[in-house]
């Protein structure tokens, strides 16, 4: 058996298994909240009919819950038979395909924590990808035609892959560079139901195989993030340089397209609807159903970037939690691309909604209570654009050609100032 198809052969059956638990966990909560409502129509009839109604009861939840039980049953059943013989033959692990990445990506972007200990086939680690595959630092040499000594790594957003940049077919921001500038491009796929910190360390480590396999040496690196892939760029390199790892001294520029830095409200939203649906036995499902979310997501809520501010801590505590400010890489020039989907960030409803999943300041880094410390000269808006549109756009890849063909200043002319 090839590798290929022993990996397809896993993924699929793993999907299988966890299409037939997922089924079941969602008939075991329509069972709760059947029984919670009917709970309170009996206990309602008891009222007016007294005692009597007693035997109803009885009967009911008996039948109800034996059905329920079987249902779920055969669903959780049907996933184990599933996991033992399924499979495509002639198809590809749906991990090298576009669609198959993205359901994998938006799989890993809910509950990739959670896949990650139970079936790590779903989750996997943070990898290079070239047209899909997964390539090792070790190996990236056989996979680049003409190495640059400028390179430039991108990373995606929550619940997205490698092949999201090519919103709407377009052609990406990383084939535009390797054309316009000459830059190599490299593309890198990871789990974004990690915590953010998680997958800081691994892009650190990750990059600093890169750099040291590199064919050429490389002069200059720059990171592109969307969304949360800024947050763990930031991220990784507080982590190379508080670990003295070589490869924070080549960065020279980190661009940052829709970035929570200063949190996500939805993700607030969610944590405090889940706190009020837990309490209520007809709800309760849902607000289980919310807490599931992944520590990716949970980490949106204030922008949290390193292990403290996670560890050991209650995540559904309603109380705001604190959150270590992690400086800027010096010796790098820092960018942030923000959006609005109205035509102007001051509209009641552009300041409410953002982009739709991230407001302009958390994107600029500065609200009244934090400052990142973004340069405010370093940032550009997109009108009347959501949060999406930032994956390909062209006045953000105007503002990419600007900037990654800009010598940054030193850290000591910075410090100068």
């Amino acid at each position: 058996m090839t590798e290929q198809t022993h990996q397809r052969q896993a993924e699929v059956r793993a999907l299988a298994r966890l299409a037939g638990d997922e089924l079941g966990g969602a008939v075991d909560g329509i069972a709760a909240v059947h029984k919670a409502i009917a709970g309170r129509v009996f206990a309602a009839v008891r009222i007016g009919v007294g005692p009597a109604v007693a035997p109803v009861e009885v009967v009911h939840d008996a039948i109800t819950d034996g059905v329920y039980r079987i249902v779920s049953g055969t669903a959780v059943a049907a996933g184990r038979l599933a996991e033992r013989t399924v499979d495509l033959p002639g198809a590809e692990a749906p991990s090298r395909t576009v669609f198959g990445a993205g359901f994998l990506g938006a799989l890993q972007g809910l509950i990739g924590d959670n896949l990650e200990d139970a079936r790590p086939i779903l989750a996997g680690p943070m990898t290079l990808r070239v047209d899909g595959d997964p390539v090792a630092p070790e190996q990236i040499g056989n996979y680049v035609a003409q190495p640059s000594r400028r390179v430039v790594v991108f990373l995606h957003g929550l619940v997205e892959t490698e092949h999201a940049w090519r919103l709407g077919g377009r052609t990406s921001y990383a084939e535009g560079i390797e054309q316009d500038l000459g830059y190599s491009t490299l593309q890198i796929r990871y789990n974004s139901g990690l915590h953010i910190s998680e997958n800081a360390r691994q892009l650190s480590e990750l990059v600093e195989r890169l750099v040291a396999h590199w064919p050429v040496e490389i002069e200059q690196l720059s990171l592109v993030g969307h969304s949360m892939g800024g947050l763990i760029a930031r991220g990784a390199c507080f982590d190379a340089s508080e670990s003295g790892l070589a490869w924070a001294g080549k960065v020279r520029h980190l661009v940052c397209l829709g970035s929570p830095h200063l949190g996500a409200p939805l993700e607030q939203l969610v944590h405090y609807a889940s706190a009020a649906l837990v309490r209520v036995p007809e709800t309760r499902p849902f607000g289980h159903l919310l807490r599931r979310r992944s520590a990716g997501i949970r980490d949106l809520r204030q922008g949290s970037l390193v292990d403290e501010d996670w560890r050991g801590a209650d995540t559904d505590a309603l109380t705001r939690r604190a959150i270590r400010e992690v400086p800027l890489l010096a010796g790098a020039d820092h960018y942030f691309v923000t959006a609005c989907i109205t035509r102007s960030p001051r509209h009641p409803l552009g300041r409410i909604i953002g982009d739709g999943l991230v407001l302009t300041p958390s994107a600029a880094g500065r609200n009244r209570a934090r400052r990142i410390g973004f340069d405010d000269s370093n940032g550009l808006h997109i009108p009347a654009a959501n949060h999406f549109t930032l994956l390909n756009h062209h006045a953000v890849y105007e503002g990419l050609l600007h900037w990654l063909s800009t010598d940054p200043e030193t850290a000591a002319d910075q410090v100068a100032k």
